[in-house]
């Protein structure tokens, strides 16, 4: 603050100060996040409000308030500053010979960033997306990290989903998910009768420099990420209750409108295989 306080310029001062407060603000949402989980953990361990009001020095009826105050503890779960979705992207087709080719996403990534940041702004979190080259090269060794890209389009990504000793992407007449643990495959309906529904991967995965994880979604087809995104929106506080920020995969079923793309139904199908041990 001193160091605001000493700049010259006015409103260089000014800007100082506005990011310093956007900092601090972040950390004041994930303390009253960590505030509220640890109540709600002591409460769950059998603590009264009133042993816990005596502990921490205040009301029985403050400890009521900062146990419904601040962010939901699934919060963490996602970050806790601003969230970078990075999204696949490939070469826009029909492009002339002579025209640089341009890269874009699919329709159904666009709306899975937008479904994201509507529940992650929810638990006050900002989110901002990025789109992987064609290449597929994306930097995976950075905080607050959701990857949505099918491991045929990134070979980096591609190699960190081999780690998985208990789910994997296989493919033969067409790309499926394989149970290694069950020793079952899971196959999307569109490929097996052509219904509208489809199989996606959920996991959080090691960074390339093993300092940290990041969110990985993937669906066999663009829609089976949807569909992962929609079943998040609908059990992220489950989920979190069970793994916290520990490594994990599981498999998600969905179901969706063929001519809206709207997913209308999501389930897990295997179970939340950890990691960790």
């Amino acid at each position: 603050m001193q160091k605001v306080c000493g700049i010259a310029d006015p409103v260089d001062r000014a800007k100082a100060a506005i990011d310093l407060m956007a900092r601090y603000q972040s950390h004041v949402n994930e303390l009253s996040r960590i505030r509220r989980e640890a109540i709600e953990e002591a409460q769950g361990s059998g603590m009264t409000q009133a042993e816990i009001a005596k502990r921490l020095g205040v009301s029985r009826g403050r400890v009521g308030q900062l146990a419904s105050s601040g962010p939901p503890p699934e919060r963490a779960f996602f970050g806790t500053d601003l969230v970078t979705v990075s999204l696949g992207g490939k070469y826009e087709a029909g492009k002339a010979l002579d025209q640089k080719p341009s890269e874009v996403v699919t329709r159904e990534d666009l709306d899975n960033f937008e479904h994201l940041r509507k529940l992650l702004g929810g638990m006050k979190l900002d989110t901002q997306y990025e789109v992987i080259p064609p290449t597929g090269i994306v930097n995976l060794n950075r905080d607050n990290h959701i990857v949505v890209c099918g491991p045929r389009l990134s070979p980096i990504v591609a190699q960190v989903l081999e780690g998985d000793d208990n789910l994997r992407f296989a493919k033969d007449r067409a790309w499926h998910l394989v149970d290694q643990v069950a020793g079952k495959e899971y196959r999307s309906p569109q490929d097996e009768d052509g219904s509208a529904g489809d199989i996606g991967y959920l996991g959080r995965l090691p960074r390339l420099d093993g300092k940290g994880t990041f969110l990985y979604i993937a669906g066999i087809h663009a829609i089976g990420a949807n569909g992962v995104v929609h079943f998040l929106e609908n059990n992220v506080a489950e989920v979190y209750r069970e793994v916290r920020t520990r490594r994990f995969s599981t498999l998600i079923s969905c179901r969706y409108d063929p001519e809206t793309l709207e997913v209308l139904e999501s389930r897990r199908v295997t179970p939340l295989y950890r990691h960790e041990g």
